[in-house]
């Protein structure tokens, strides 16, 4: 097979990077290892920050995005019995996030791929790029026990942290940071209505809680929990009363609970991957970098990949301008960067570490009441939080 684009995964990332060169008339081909079912069924993020609603419009799948997302202006911020209120649309002059779940988003760009005849090949196993330093990559997999090849220009690496793209780069070129949290998300979903229109982040002693939502009858909360502690360990009454304990007395006291229809625990770590290109290998997403969820950064820094990259493609395609391409890997690292650090403050601000002492106690307390006090600060966080410009 011939195409201009390899893409490895089939998730947000990839799909939306081939249904945006579709559109522009460049021919792609994903590799995806897992079902179509087997996507689908990710329970991730969902809150979107502008920059990647829009994005999504420009790819002419933000239909149903638009009409069922739910469009947030602002949020909570609990602390010491108190909310908070984090003005996002008056702070950043108009900005909102909409709160869409990533698994709607995966949905409308696989609808969209279908419509469009867009080839996505699911069982492709034993996915491997060749020839990357070269111009003529290409990408062999097996699928039902037969070999396949597929030539390309170039190939882009959505296939997340565990995949096959970044391992394929030479270990004396990549350059790895990273930082492991000493605790973890207990997060379940449950049937019921949010407690609040708006999110709640809470900064507890007992440690960090959230209350979020997927839509008015899907509440998804979270409370924090330590590194190595198993889901098997929480029943849903235990989880109940945990979370209330940590929320201010007017949520906890309103709050509807049912029993989980999903329970997991999720590690916080955040690490990046240095460079994001060789030769004719492109990464994006979680192949490149991963943020603590604090700051929902995660999704909306894969689309920020998408967005350089994709715009990089058109220009080489059609105007034979590699500037874009040149320029990808230092460009998309740049706001990485800034993600990452927004989600290491956000989760620095909120969550209590196993063996901070006093003085990081009252350093955090000062952080939060300084915050809460200042236009200037709340407007920094608020610029973060609702994406910053690509």
């Amino acid at each position: 097979m011939r195409t201009q684009v390899g893409i490895i995964g089939a998730g947000p990332s990839g799909l939306l990077m081939s249904q945006l060169l579709h559109r522009q008339g460049i021919e792609t081909v994903v590799l995806e290892r897992h079902s179509r079912d087997y996507v689908l069924a990710r329970v991730r993020a969902g809150v979107l920050e502008h920059g990647f609603a829009d994005l999504m419009r420009e790819a002419q799948v933000a239909e149903r995005m638009d009409a069922e997302g739910l469009i947030h202006d602002g949020f909570d911020i609990a602390y010491e019995g108190r909310r908070h209120r984090i003005d996002l649309k008056g702070l950043t002059g108009g900005n909102t996030v909409i709160v869409y779940g990533q698994t709607e988003v995966t949905k409308d760009l696989y609808d969209a791929r279908d419509r469009m005849d867009g080839i996505v090949i699911h069982g492709a196993e034993d996915v491997q790029p060749h020839d990357i330093g070269t111009e003529m990559p290409f990408l062999t997999y097996s699928l039902n026990g037969e070999e396949h090849r597929v030539d390309c220009d170039y190939i882009v690496g959505c296939d997340g942290f565990h995949g096959v793209s970044r391992k394929s780069i030479p270990r004396d070129t990549l350059r790895e940071f990273e930082k492991v949290y000493p605790m973890g998300w207990l997060g379940v979903l449950s049937p019921t209505p949010p407690v609040s229109d708006e999110l709640i982040y809470v900064n507890h002693e007992r440690g960090f809680a959230l209350c979020s939502m997927r839509s008015p009858e899907l509440s998804r909360y979270y409370v924090q929990c330590s590194a190595d502690d198993r889901v098997e360990h929480w029943s849903d009454e235990m989880f109940w009363e945990e979370l209330k304990r940590r929320l201010p007395d007017d949520a906890a006291s309103t709050i509807v609970t049912a029993a989980s229809t999903e329970k997991t625990i999720a590690p916080l770590r955040s690490y990046v991957a240095e460079p994001m290109r060789h030769g004719n290998l492109f990464l994006a997403g979680d192949a490149a970098h991963i943020v603590p969820p604090t700051g929902a950064k995660g999704l909306n820094s894969a689309a920020s990949d998408i967005f350089y990259l994709y715009h990089a493609m058109v220009d080489h395609y059609r105007k034979h301008d590699d500037s874009g391409l040149e320029s990808y890997s230092e460009r998309a690292l740049a706001r990485v960067w800034k993600a990452e650090r927004f989600s290491w403050w956000m989760t620095r601000l909120l969550h209590h570490f196993p063996g901070e002492d006093d003085f990081d106690r009252r350093i955090q307390k000062i952080e939060l009441d300084y915050l809460f006090s200042s236009d200037a600060a709340m407007k920094s966080l608020a610029e973060n939080y609702v994406g910053l410009p690509y």
